[in-house]
């Protein structure tokens, strides 16, 4: 069964980070694009960032450039979004999802076919 598990979140005070993990089990990460997306109370899924399978070349959203970063362990099969710089607009249940179009990794959750639970991160002093 694929599955796909965050953890990692919590409450953090501004200016302050995080390290959101994202284990998958049933299959090999390294084969799949890895997106992250977060979803706020009455907003649609946004795209923060993602990682394609193979070279694992990486993307980020405009909003979290030079504060976020994706990576990869092949090893433990897990990508991590190391979060810094945290501010009060970055909370929201955050997701991890894995797509293997072919066309490479994408800003839209539609193309992604498996996701984790996900994990609140609540950015507040």
């Amino acid at each position: 069964q694929l599955q796909l598990v965050e953890s990692g979140g919590g409450l953090v005070q501004p200016g302050g980070s995080l390290r959101l993990s994202c284990a998958a089990s049933g299959f090999s990460l390294d084969y799949y694009h890895i997106g992250w997306f977060r979803q706020a109370p009455g907003k649609d899924y946004e795209g923060v960032s993602y990682i394609s399978s193979g070279a694992g070349n990486t993307n980020y959203a405009d909003s979290v450039k030079g504060r976020f970063t994706i990576s990869r362990d092949n090893a433990k099969n897990t990508v991590y979004l190391q979060m810094n710089s945290l501010k009060p607009e970055d909370t929201a249940v955050y997701y991890c999802a894995a797509g293997n179009k072919n066309w490479g990794p994408t800003w839209y959750w539609y193309e992604y076919d498996y996701w984790g639970q996900g994990t609140q991160v609540t950015v507040s002093s």
